[in-house]
């Protein structure tokens, strides 16, 4: 009975933080991951998969436990449109497991969207298991890939974790949209679909994001418009 009370405690303060993570929050996290990778000289993920992305997400995800294990994450998914990078919308995931795991563990993954069916997916505003879904692929590494190369599948996937950013499996995730955080972030009640697509106006507090995934990409993306600030409406014209 103690173990298990003990399990319990260590579950709830491992998905307590990611609950009051706010949308914001996921912004910045994934803005300081695309600017690390950007940093390492070797260990990274190519520059050309991150220019020829279609779309490009970033979750941070916690697990805990002792015998019985849960795991709780949160981020953030943006896709290219004609006009720029969209503004971002909130996503999630979790699980329950059985393993040996001792204790809590925080690992940022990366998701590369390499196909507009793959943004299409997101945009979609429910459920995504990757493998099942869309393809999924342990993304290559290193500061450059060979030129002209297809991506293998629809999604690359990598986990960060002391500096090095590795492919890694994500078979099996599901990824839900949070459409509680995108009203909350945007003011309003909106659609991943419209977010992803470029018909919603990005909060000012996406702008470094979306200019760092712009700078990240090949040739120059338009300006973005956007709305005054994280949770208020634009003024009426």
């Amino acid at each position: 009975m103690r173990i298990l009370s003990m399990l319990a405690i260590t579950l709830v303060l491992a998905v307590v933080p990611l609950q009051a993570e706010t949308l914001q929050q996921s912004v910045d996290q994934a803005l300081s991951v695309i600017k690390r990778f950007k940093e390492l000289p070797e260990k990274s993920i190519p520059e050309e998969v991150i220019r020829d992305a279609k779309g490009l997400a970033v979750l941070t995800v916690v697990k805990a436990g002792f015998i019985f294990s849960a795991r709780g994450g949160q981020g953030v998914v943006l896709a290219r449109t004609p006009t720029g990078w969209s503004g971002p919308s909130g996503i999630g995931t979790g699980g329950v497991g059985f393993g040996l795991q001792v204790g809590v563990q925080a690992t940022e993954f990366v998701i590369v969207l390499n196909t507009p069916a793959a943004v299409e997916a997101f945009a979609q505003g429910g459920n995504v298991e990757l493998g099942a879904d869309l393809s999924v692929a342990a993304g290559p590494v290193g500061r450059h890939v060979a030129g002209g190369v297809m991506p293998t599948a629809a999604v690359y996937t990598y986990s960060q974790s002391q500096g090095i950013f590795a492919g890694v499996s994500l078979e099996g995730t599901v990824i839900i949209t949070k459409k509680e955080r995108n009203a909350e972030y945007y003011g309003r009640s909106v659609e991943a679909s419209d977010i992803l697509k470029g018909r919603v106006p990005p909060p000012v507090g996406a702008l470094l994001l979306i200019k760092e995934l712009k700078d990240s990409s090949a040739g120059a993306l338009p300006p973005v418009r956007a709305i005054p600030a994280t949770g208020t409406r634009a003024p009426a014209r």
